[in-house]
C-alpha cells in the first residue's frame, strides 16, 4: 500500500474513532434483537477472557463458541457466558459453523496469522488481539487476507476507542504543545531475581493439547514457563513486552505526530535475571521518524516510576509544552518558550548574560489541562459490532494494526542484531541490512500453510 493512501486511511480512521463512542448508544438502540451478530471466541484465556468481559455488555451480541486447546480455561468461560454453546480445542471446528457471523482472535501471538487468514476464507468478520503479529511478513499477508475476502477487521488495540486518547490526539495536533520533537514511553516491571524461574522440561498436562499449542511454531519440549501467559517470554511466540505494551504505546504516539512508519530503529538489550526467556528484561529502543520526530521505548528492570511525572506511561514534548499520559489521566503542560536570541555569555555583564538566558515566557493562552479517562476495552468492542452491521471502516483496522506493530517488531530486529537499521516503509523491508530481511518472515511447521488461496 502506497504511502499517501496510508496516511489517508490513517485520518479516516481517526474521524470514525471520534463519533464511534458517542453514537455508540444510538446505535445499539437501533439495532434491534433481531440484528445480534453471533460471536465465536478462540483463546479464552487471560486477555480472551477480558475481551469476552468487553462483548458480554452488549446486548447486540451473542457468544456462541468457544475455543481453547487448554480444557480448564474452556470449562471456565462456557460457565461465564452460559448457555447451549459450541465448545472445541480447534479453531478450525469453530469456523466451519454457519451460525457464528464474527470470531475474536485472542491466542499467542505465533497463531494470530494461521486463525486470521483462516477466518477470512471462512467469511467471519474478525476481532484480533495485539501484537497483530510475529513478523512482518505475516502482517502484511493478514492485511491482504482481509481485503481479498472484504472482511470487517479490528486489531485489539484498544485506545483508538477510548475518549481519553482521542481528546489528547485531538489537542496534540491541534497545537496544544506546539511542534512534537519527542516521545518517550515506558514499560517497568521487577521481576528480579526469580524472573520466570528455571523450571525442567516436563510432560504437558493431560488437559493440554501441546502440539496444537504450537501450531506453526518449531518443535520445543513442554515447559511451564513456555505456555499460557509465560509465552510472552519467548521470540517464537511472541515478542516481549517491546511488543506486547509497546504496541499500544507505538500506535498512540504514531497517531497522535501523523506518522505511520519510522525511517530506522537502533535499539540495545540485556539479560539480567537469571532465568531461561527468549527477550531482554532490560531494553532501550529509538525510532526516528520522517519528520524528524525522535521515538524511546524504555523496558526497565524496577518498580520505580519511569520518566518525570509519576504513572506517566506516555511523554510528547513539544515547542511549547508537554504531555503525559496513563488510562485514567492526561495531562497537558504548557512550558516556557524563548522570547530572545540566545547570547553569548558576557564576563563583564554577569547580571545581563542572566537575564537574556532567562528571557523566556509561557506562550499566551495557554494553560494546564487535565483529561479524566478510564482505561477499559468495552468500547472498542462497541465500535467493532457497529461496523460489522455497517460494513464501515473500526477504528483500529488491519493496515492500522499492522503498521503499528510493525514498528515494534523492527525494534526488535534492531535490538537482536544491536545497530542501526534504516526501514522502507513501502516495501517494508531494511534498506541497509540484506541479513536482518531474513528476520522479518520465517517458516511455518508443517502442516501449518500461510496461503491466501
Amino acid at each position: 500500500m502506497k504511502g499517501k493512501m496510508t496516511r489517508r486511511q490513517f485520518t479516516r480512521g481517526m474521524a470514525t474513532a471520534s463519533m464511534a463512542v458517542a453514537g455508540a448508544k444510538t446505535v445499539m438502540a437501533a439495532a434491534g434483537a433481531n440484528e445480534r451478530i453471533r460471536l465465536g471466541v478462540i483463546g479464552v484465556g487471560n486477555r480472551g477472557d477480558q475481551l469476552i468481559d468487553a462483548f458480554k455488555p452488549h446486548a447486540d451480541c451473542q457468544i456462541v463458541a468457544l475455543c481453547d486447546v487448554y480444557k480448564p480455561y474452556l470449562e471456565f468461560s462456557a460457565k461465564k457466558v452460559g448457555g447451549d454453546l459450541f465448545l472445541t480445542k480447534h479453531y478450525r471446528e469453530l469456523l466451519d459453523r454457519k451460525d457464528i457471523d464474527a470470531v475474536v482472535i485472542a491466542t499467542p501471538d505465533h497463531w494470530h496469522a494461521q486463525q486470521f487468514v483462516d477466518a477470512c476464507k471462512a467469511g467471519k468478520d474478525i476481532y484480533v488481539e495485539k501484537p497483530l503479529s510475529l513478523v512482518v511478513a505475516e502482517g502484511r499477508i493478514m492485511v491482504e487476507a482481509a481485503k481479498k475476502y472484504n472482511r470487517v477487521t479490528q486489531v485489539g488495540i484498544h485506545r483508538r476507542s477510548m475518549p481519553i486518547c482521542q481528546q489528547m490526539v485531538e489537542a496534540i495536533r491541534g497545537g496544544a504543545i506546539g511542534r512534537v520533537t519527542s516521545v518517550r514511553c515506558f514499560h517497568i516491571s521487577n521481576e528480579w531475581p526469580i524472573g520466570l524461574g528455571n523450571d525442567p522440561d516436563s510432560p504437558p498436562p493431560a488437559d493440554l493439547d501441546w502440539d496444537l499449542w504450537l501450531g506453526p511454531a518449531p518443535k520445543a519440549s513442554y515447559n511451564v514457563n513456555r505456555c499460557l501467559y509465560k509465552f510472552r517470554w519467548f521470540r517464537e511466540y511472541s515478542g516481549g513486552q517491546m511488543t506486547n505494551f509497546g504496541t499500544h504505546w507505538l500506535d498512540l504516539i504514531q497517531w497522535a505526530i501523523g506518522q505511520d512508519a519510522p525511517r530506522g530503529v537502533f535499539a540495545v538489550g540485556s539479560n539480567f535475571i537469571p532465568d531461561k526467556r527468549g527477550v531482554p528484561d532490560t531494553m532501550e529502543a529509538v525510532w526516528d521518524y520522517p519528520d524528524g520526530t525522535l521515538v524511546t521505548f524504555s523496558q526497565y528492570n524496577t518498580n520505580a516510576t519511569p520518566g518525570s511525572r509519576p504513572g506517566a506511561h506516555v511523554e510528547f514534548r513539544g515547542t511549547e509544552g508537554t504531555v503525559y499520559f496513563n488510562d485514567s489521566r492526561v495531562e497537558i503542560v504548557p512550558e516556557a518558550v524563548r522570547t530572545e536570541p540566545v547570547a553569548a555569555l558576557n564576563p563583564l555583564d554577569r547580571a545581563e548574560s542572566r537575564r537574556q538566558a532567562l528571557a523566556t515566557t509561557r506562550p499566551a493562552g495557554k494553560q494546564n489541562v487535565t483529561i479524566p479517562g478510564k482505561g477499559d476495552t468495552v468500547a472498542h468492542a462497541r465500535n467493532f459490532l457497529d461496523c460489522v452491521k455497517s460494513r464501515s471502516l473500526c477504528n483500529c483496522p488491519i493496515e492500522t494494526g499492522h503498521r503499528s506493530t510493525t514498528t515494534t517488531l523492527i525494534g526488535n530486529v534492531a535490538c537482536d542484531y544491536k545497530r542501526y537499521l534504516a526501514w522502507d516503509a513501502e516495501r517494508e523491508r531494511f534498506i541497509n541490512d540484506d541479513e536482518a530481511n531474513k528476520a522479518l518472515s520465517y517458516e511455518y511447521r508443517p502442516p501449518w500453510k500461510l496461503e491466501l488461496t
